[in-house]
């Protein structure tokens, strides 16, 4: 019996990639942390703010016509709590790819509905209409009955809540001696500085989730994804006997040189030693 949800989503590359999708329980974990941590930020302010006011206040005394002071220190106050409450979501979405402070606790993450990051416009939508959510348990019940466990944030934005199967930032990627050698290569080969940031995660996501998938859409997947790279760092020419893993876990190494990412691991896979061709 399966206990959570699990969907299948297609990134533009055509990987075919498996999730297991976070479940009312995770993201109510996830909302109460983050809701406990938003209210002491607030408080803290609110605080902070009445201590800045008074003073202010008591400072401007009778030296002239102020009365209008209290009402503007509050409205900056209500425009300051705004920005904060709104914000929080925006900021750690956007800055910790998909995860907040109680999203990192519960082990869930915010992804596109191709499976990739989310960016600016998405977060800002899933935390806009948050508040509607939130009114009358709407989103908890949308989450609940249905079946991507999407809240109107969720489909307004086109996003979805996975569990975190990828662990933190030093989860290892083992690479093999043929990929890393090629990786080696490419600088003199290609042009890399076409890959952009998404490409990467993409490479990345297929290397990490390539064991749970099938011989033969594992195998198929790799050489349509090899092919896509190829093209899109103008590669002329591919090694002899280079296996399609071997091709991506290549780029993924060659990536992190070039930009400082994560470092890995290096093993070789036995199953993926016979060659293919990518052209």
């Amino acid at each position: 019996m399966r206990f959570f949800n699990q969907v299948s989503l297609s990134t533009p590359e055509s990987v075919e990639l498996e999730f297991t999708l976070a479940g009312i329980g995770s993201r109510a974990l996830a909302v109460f942390v983050d809701y406990v941590i938003l209210t002491l930020i607030l408080s803290l302010f609110w605080f902070v703010w009445a201590v800045f006011g008074i003073g202010l206040l008591d400072s401007l005394g009778d030296s002239g016509n102020y009365s209008a002071a209290p009402t503007w220190l509050l409205a900056i106050a209500i425009l300051v709590n705004f920005v904060l409450a709104w914000g929080y979501f925006i900021y750690f979405e956007v800055l910790w790819r998909g995860q907040t402070p109680g999203k990192r606790i519960a082990k869930i993450r915010v992804v596109r509905d191709d499976g990739r990051p989310v960016k600016l416009p998405q977060a800002t939508l899933r935390s806009l209409l948050r508040t509607i959510d939130d009114l009358l348990f709407i989103g908890a019940i949308m989450i609940t009955l249905g079946k991507r466990e999407k809240r109107i944030g969720d489909w307004v934005a086109g996003t979805i809540v996975i569990q975190d199967e990828r662990g933190d930032r030093g989860q290892k990627i083992y690479i093999s001696e043929a990929g890393k050698r090629l990786a080696a290569e490419l600088p003199n080969l290609a042009d890399l500085s076409q890959l952009l940031p998404d490409d990467y995660a993409v490479i990345r996501e297929y290397l990490l989730r390539r064991g749970k998938m099938a011989d033969t859409a594992r195998k198929d997947k790799s050489l349509e994804l090899a092919r896509q790279l190829r093209h899109l760092i103008a590669m002329e020419s591919i090694p002899d006997n280079t296996v399609a893993d071997h091709f991506l876990e290549a780029v993924y190494v060659a990536y992190q040189e070039r930009t400082g990412t994560e470092r890995v691991l290096a093993r070789d896979y036995g199953d993926l030693d016979r060659p293919r061709d990518i052209e």
